[in-house]
């Protein structure tokens, strides 16, 4: 599966397009990852943890738009976009949202 942000492939002609495909999931921080992001923010340096969970986040949404576009026949996604969002009480949740469309090249 070819992946882009772009709305196309170089060296490749979109042969059929398959439509939109999504990707979402929302994770949670926890208590002891929000109290170390914190001394970090105080001290100074990058939140490992956050960015850990970020990452996370990202890799599932994109691996659901991916699995997606493989059921519809796709080999490729083009126009990927990826959202960040924090939602819930306290604003205590992550979501990571991916949308692009599904092709064949």
């Amino acid at each position: 599966m070819i992946l882009s942000t772009t709305p196309h492939i170089e060296g490749y002609s979109i042969r059929e397009y398959k439509g939109i495909v999504t990707g979402e999931t929302i994770i949670g921080a926890n208590l002891l990852k929000d109290f170390m992001a914190g001394i970090r923010d105080i001290v100074g340096g990058r939140s490992s943890s956050y960015e850990k969970v970020l990452r996370q986040a990202k890799d599932t949404a994109m691996n659901e738009m991916v699995q997606r576009a493989q059921a519809m026949g796709a080999n490729a996604i083009v126009g990927i976009d990826i959202d960040y969002e924090t939602i819930g009480k306290d604003n205590s949740m992550l979501m990571v949202a991916t949308s692009g469309t599904a092709v064949v090249i």
